[in-house]
């Protein structure tokens, strides 16, 4: 029945992007650390802690040092890695940052606690985590290759298997598939595996979303294919928008030669704890629960999705969210098909609802999409559209070269900029990330 007898293993997203899909990532560090300590002795083969949102949700709405808070969960956690994701040459941020910025934010984040970097870029050009890579291998770091799932003519196995190959080559030691948007069918899931497994000779991890109500069975599925670990949270910050509950994993695989050997009763008492958590954190709770089949047409995230809605209601259209949708479909066919993940939800989704808003189809396009259309976020998954491409660039040509090597350094720069309010070089890293917010943050935990 299994293609292996290795005992699954488990990773706990609850800290990172559990809390980020169901609760907004506004769960405050004072209410996780008491249970670190528990979840340090389940036995997860990494905990991802931060990264995505958390580190922008921390200094933008709790008034909290993100660097802090990883220093306090090294703290409570010393006997599991802890694991960050990072946007390759986007670090946290939304822009492509420098090499030196991205050496010196590796360094940072290793001395401050991450143990493993999971390293992607959203459109697969990879030149854009050699960098990344490169630091994480330097600062004596585990560095993951993370490669995103999505549905498109020129997305397939033979694309993820290149990936894949490519990732080893640049010296990852896993290779992480992400669905962010619950995709992957079960069918899917086992051929997908199957192909990694036969082109990569690193562990594969996989990471799906519930969005789609299939991700338990893709689990399943990847399982029998021989897939090495999976992404879990505990129930109370499981299902809907988030991932597929850690117990269910457990209890399935009881009994068979992939049996996780993880204490079930401990998972309960930790997941009582988290249930108090959630319901404190009641008025972030995402609405979309339960199943949202339609994300199978738009392959929004639920994250996206929401951040849509909150748009259109602050320009008065919040009714026309079905049109946004449509035109979000288009959008992506236009730009060649990247998978909606950050930046590219962001790019993507402000200029649907601009050409739904306006009436006239890219009679605005905004700065970011100018800037991937020219290619400075890198190469996309397929062809932007000749007339588009026409629009923007003119007489010009897309620029083919790595976009890092356009940009001078920076971080010195940057650290004479802020002067005095930055008193280390995790403020410097924190105002370069986001200068507005990270400027208010510091001058109002310095006192400044």
């Amino acid at each position: 029945m299994f293609e292996t007898n290795k005992p699954l293993r488990l990773t706990s997203v609850d800290l990172r992007d559990g809390q980020q899909s169901l609760l907004a990532t506004r769960v405050r560090t004072e209410d996780m650390l008491p249970i670190l300590g528990q979840l340090d002795r389940v036995g997860f083969v990494s905990a991802e802690v931060w990264g995505g949102a958390t580190f922008d949700s921390c200094i933008r709405f709790l008034q909290e040092d993100p660097w802090e808070r990883l220093r306090a969960f090294k703290k409570g956690m010393p006997n599991t890695p802890l694991r960050m994701l990072l946007r390759g040459q986007n670090l946290l941020g939304y822009r492509h940052y420098p090499d030196d910025v991205v050496e010196k934010f590796v360094e940072k984040a290793a001395e401050a606690g991450i143990d493993v970097f999971l390293i992607f870029d959203i459109l697969g050009d990879l030149r854009n985590c050699e960098t990344a890579i490169r630091a994480v291998k330097k600062a004596g770091k585990v560095a993951a290759g993370q490669i995103p799932y999505t549905i498109s003519p020129v997305h397939n196995l033979e694309l993820y298997a290149k990936l894949a190959k490519e990732f080893e080559q640049l010296g990852v030691e896993s290779i992480h598939v992400e669905d962010g948007s619950g995709l992957l069918t079960p069918t899917a899931a086992y051929e997908l595996v199957k192909a990694l497994k036969a082109a990569v000779s690193v562990p594969i991890h996989l990471h799906c979303h519930c969005t789609g109500g299939l991700a338990d069975l893709a689990y399943w599925e990847a399982i029998k294919a021989g897939v090495d670990v999976v992404d879990t949270d505990l129930s109370a910050l499981a299902l809907g928008t988030a991932h597929p509950p850690a117990e269910s994993m457990v209890v399935a695989l009881q009994g068979t030669p992939r049996d996780t050997g993880l204490d079930l009763g401990l998972l309960e008492e930790i997941n009582r704890y988290l249930l108090g958590v959630r319901q404190k954190y009641r008025e972030y709770e995402s609405k979309f629960t339960g199943v949202d089949i339609a994300v199978f047409q738009h392959q929004v995230p639920g994250g996206m999705l929401s951040n849509l809605e909150h748009q259109l209601k602050a320009m008065d259209a919040g009714d026309r969210i079905d049109e946004v949708l449509a035109e979000t479909h288009l959008v992506r066919k236009e730009f060649g098909y990247p998978p909606l993940g950050t930046p590219m939800s962001q790019i993507v989704g402000v200029q649907a609802a601009m050409n739904v808003i306006t009436g006239q189809r890219y009679s605005v396009i905004p700065t970011e999409s100018k800037a991937y259309i020219r290619g400075l976020y890198g190469t996309p998954p397929g062809e932007i559209a000749a007339d588009l491409e026409e629009k923007v660039l003119g007489a010009e040509r897309r620029i083919t070269c790595r976009p890092a090597d356009l940009l001078e350094p920076e971080f010195e720069k940057m650290k004479a900029e802020i002067g005095g309010l930055a008193r280390c070089d995790e403020d410097v890293l924190t105002y370069i990330l986001f200068p507005q917010v990270g400027k208010e943050f510091l001058t109002q935990k310095y006192g400044g």
